[in-house]
């Protein structure tokens, strides 16, 4: 799946689900490097959505108060 594919609340359930699985103790290494190398891309995603989103709402709360 995508990032562009995701919103933020499937990133945010999907990253959890990493940190459960990382934190069982049950994967090998070479689950472990390919699950921290999708949550590395996750919590990009959910950064630049938090910040896309941060802007628009200063640029809406800008227009309320002109």
């Amino acid at each position: 799946m995508k990032n562009e594919e995701i919103t933020y609340t499937e990133a945010k359930k999907e990253i959890e689900k990493i940190v459960d699985l990382i934190d069982s103790d049950e994967l090998d290494v070479d689950q472990l490097s390919k699950y921290v190398k999708r949550a590395s891309h996750l919590v990009a995603f959910c950064k630049q959505k938090l910040s896309e989103t941060d802007e628009e709402l200063q640029k809406i709360l800008e227009e309320l108060n002109t």
